[in-house]
């Protein structure tokens, strides 16, 4: 299975935060959304990620790379959170609608049209799924990846959004609904469960079936549950989502305010959020833990920086306003002396605070992993975000903003580095940016600036039923 995002207790660690501040929401459902304000510095930042998905897009097909400027396959996610890029774009003036609405029309076009089935080579997808990585011009599945059932959700997310978001009475934007509705309702959510099995399976593989991994909580595989209940044609049984909390007990970390489900790589507290609003609504695990998701997202956001503050590895670089650990890009698997003992150092990986489930440490910084986050806590992403411009400038920012990932204590020269660049003062920076990182940033500070994303997908008829099926009661749902 090739996963980019693949998997590779402290409470000491999380008590280094200290009390958290009490969570001030940032802007409650209503008729009306409640801005929020930004620095001035950070518009260069939307509209910079905003045009990596607008200028690497192939807009023949609407397929978005995993990566630039190396040249790569499509990544499915990256598409999912390219159609909801595109209407930041618009509503910001840097796109037109009808620009953004016929590359959407083009994209769902095409996800509609391509070749579906169990053969192992020549197609897109199969029940209604696809495979995480696609070729770039013709679609068929990359080499032997798996067909996703994670990443087919944050496609499906971005097309749902789309269908919300073009609402107007003229043909083009009437048939963006309509395939929106009609790719969700094709997907086959069971056929991951085909084994008899209760939580939904990671993914598939003609060769051999079901991967016996399952989206077990907690992690980013909390919307698969939501969108796999609410399906209005295949839809998850409704004991789905205590098979995905069954699993909750091992999470949890930290004590009082500092309490929270963990998960090292703060993409798995982000994902999820992008699309779905989850302040002030519960499920049953919330409600007796007397918090919502999006606290807790607020307090493993708090956790990361805890951790790189406290610095218990002594990496060069990091400190209480330059911070993030979350999957990305590293210089390589190599092993390299650091300050008297022998460090290992890693290529893509999944990387976050030592006690938490999946933890990974090799000194690797993302900027995803604060700015994705900002909605939870700005108090200190906005910081993060000023910090790595003024402190590393063009070394990690330019023309499509933030680079993916730097690492100021890998500073060795005598290697073959597998991406990036190294300097022996400044140690590795990344050479590409990926679209899944990319897009945190980008929606994430549209919905802190007005709930851009959030008040359009409280529309949507499945995130209702699904979150209801779930088990979630309050707020926006009463």
């Amino acid at each position: 299975m090739i996963d980019r995002r693949a998997l590779l207790t402290r409470s000491s660690m999380l008590a280094a935060a200290g009390a958290l501040p009490a969570c001030t929401p940032t802007a409650r459902p209503g008729a009306a959304p409640a801005g929020n304000a930004l620095p001035a510095f950070y518009a260069d930042i939307e509209e910079r990620t905003f045009r990596w998905f607008w200028d690497t897009v192939n807009r023949k097909n609407g397929l978005v790379p995993d990566r630039w400027p190396t040249l790569s396959f499509c990544s499915i996610a990256s598409v999912g959170l390219g159609l909801t890029a595109y209407p930041i774009g618009v509503e910001r003036g840097w796109c037109t609608r009808a620009e953004a609405r016929d590359l959407t029309l083009t994209t769902l076009r095409f996800f509609w049209n391509a070749p579906q089935g169990p053969e192992p080579t020549g197609k897109t997808g199969h029940k209604g799924f696809f495979y995480h990585f696609i070729d770039m011009e013709t679609g068929a599945r990359f080499r032997d990846v798996e067909l996703s059932s994670v990443d087919t959700t944050l496609l499906l997310m971005g097309v749902l959004f789309a269908g919300r978001y073009y609402d107007r009475d003229d043909a083009v934007e009437g048939e963006i609904r309509k395939l929106a509705q009609a790719l969700y309702a094709r997907a086959d959510w069971n056929f991951f469960r085909s084994d008899g099995r209760k939580p939904v399976s990671m993914g598939w593989h003609p060769e051999r079936g079901l991967i016996p991994a399952s989206w077990t909580g907690f992690n980013e595989g909390m919307f698969v549950y939501v969108l796999g209940l609410g399906a209005p044609e295949h839809p998850l049984p409704a004991d789905s989502w205590q098979a995905w909390t069954a699993t909750y007990p091992r999470s949890w970390r930290g004590d009082g305010p500092t309490r929270h489900l963990a998960f090292a790589p703060l993409f798995g507290h982000q994902y999820s959020h992008i699309w779905v609003d989850f302040r002030g609504i519960q499920d049953m695990v919330m409600r007796e833990a007397g918090l919502d998701y999006f606290e807790n997202s607020r307090r493993a956001t708090f956790a990361n920086r805890a951790y790189c503050t406290a610095n218990p590895k002594n990496w060069d670089g990091w400190s209480k306003d330059v911070w993030g650990l979350t999957a990305c890009d590293g210089p390589g698997n190599y092993e390299r002396p650091f300050k008297g003992e022998t460090r290992e150092f890693f290529g893509y990986a999944a990387r976050g605070p030592l006690g938490q489930p999946d933890e990974r440490d090799d000194g690797t910084l993302a900027p995803t992993a604060a700015l994705g986050s900002l909605p939870f806590a700005p108090e200190i992403v906005i910081p993060c975000a000023e910090a790595l411009r003024r402190e590393h400038g063009d070394r990690i920012y330019g023309k499509y903003g933030f680079l993916d990932s730097f690492n100021p204590s890998f500073r060795f020269t005598d290697v073959r580095l597998e991406t990036g660049t190294v300097d022996p003062t400044h140690g590795w920076v990344a050479k590409d940016h990926l679209g899944i990182d990319q897009g945190p940033i980008l929606l994430q500070a549209a919905n802190y600036r007005n709930d851009f994303v959030w008040r359009h997908m409280r529309e949507e008829p499945a995130i209702r039923r699904g979150l209801t099926l779930a088990g979630f009661k309050g707020g926006w749902l009463g």
